[in-house]
C-alpha cells in the first residue's frame, strides 16, 4: 500500500466522512441510502445520522464502509479523526493557550 501525503489549509474545515458518503460515494455507486445500509449490515437511521453528520464514524464503521467501498478502514478513521482534530482545537484553544509546553530536561 502506498500512503499519500496531502497537505490541506488548517483554516478549513475538514470534511466529515457523512459528506463525503453523501455527496460522492452513494451518487457514484448510483445506489440508495436504504441499499447503501443494508450493505452495511446498519440500519437506515444509522447511516442517515453518518450522512448527516451526527454520527461519528467507529472503527467498526470504519471496517464496514472500508469493505463496502473497496478501500481501506484507515481512510475512513483518519478523516474522523481529522475532523474531531479540528473541532476540538478550536473548541479548547483558548485553554490550549494557557497550557505551558515542557521540555525534558538536559
Amino acid at each position: 500500500m502506498i500512503a499519500i501525503i496531502v497537505k490541506r489549509d488548517q483554516k478549513r474545515q475538514p470534511n466529515h466522512p457523512g459528506e463525503i458518503l453523501r455527496e460522492d460515494v452513494l451518487p457514484a455507486l448510483a445506489i440508495t441510502v436504504s441499499e447503501a445500509a443494508e450493505g452495511l449490515g446498519i440500519s437506515r437511521q444509522t447511516l442517515h445520522r453518518i450522512l448527516a453528520e451526527k454520527l461519528s464514524v467507529s472503527p467498526a464503521m470504519a471496517l464496514r464502509l472500508g469493505k463496502f467501498c473497496g478501500n481501506d478502514a484507515v481512510i475512513w478513521l483518519n478523516m474522523q479523526r481529522t475532523y474531531d482534530l479540528w473541532h476540538a482545537e478550536r473548541e479548547l484553544s483558548k485553554d490550549l493557550s494557557r497550557i505551558k509546553t515542557r521540555k525534558v530536561a538536559t
